[in-house]
């Protein structure tokens, strides 16, 4: 089971960062591309069309990343807006608001770390393994 992160643009990288550490942690194997919905589009709909189980988008200003991907596949899309301009604000709209029929999952605004946990809950699904390393996780959490 692999993720796939992709940037909209190499200044997310810091997020980017987040992302791959929690995957790493639980030990989920992950690629990170950098494709912009709008300056590459065809980059991001080969990507798309590939066989990862799970996107996280990054993604600030417009936003549009997100919601090309999921236009282009019917896996879980993680959207991870970025507080590039107007606080972020403007991306998690651009994220949220996305048509009936072409939903992507929304984090907070420059929250890599829950667009990686939620990836890793959607894998847990079909992973028992993860599954427990999720329940340990949350333990720990809680200071048990």
């Amino acid at each position: 089971m692999k993720v796939l992160v992709v940037m909209g643009s190499k200044s997310d990288s810091h997020i980017a960062e987040v992302v791959a550490s929690v995957l790493d942690e639980f030990g989920v194997e992950y690629d990170v591309e950098v494709a912009s919905a709008h300056r590459n589009p065809k980059k991001v709909e080969e990507l798309a069309k590939k066989d990862y189980d799970v996107f996280i988008a990054i993604a600030g200003l417009s936003a549009a990343l997100p919601g090309v991907i999921a236009s282009h596949t019917t896996r879980p899309v993680i959207g991870v807006p970025v507080s590039a301009k107007l606080g972020g604000i403007d991306a998690l709209l651009s994220i949220a608001q996305l048509p009936p029929g072409v939903p992507v999952a929304t984090v907070g605004i420059d929250n890599g770390k829950n667009a990686a946990l939620l990836a890793v809950e959607i894998l847990a699904l079909k992973d028992e393994n993860l599954r427990r390393k999720l329940e340990e996780y949350r333990e720990k959490m809680r200071g048990g």
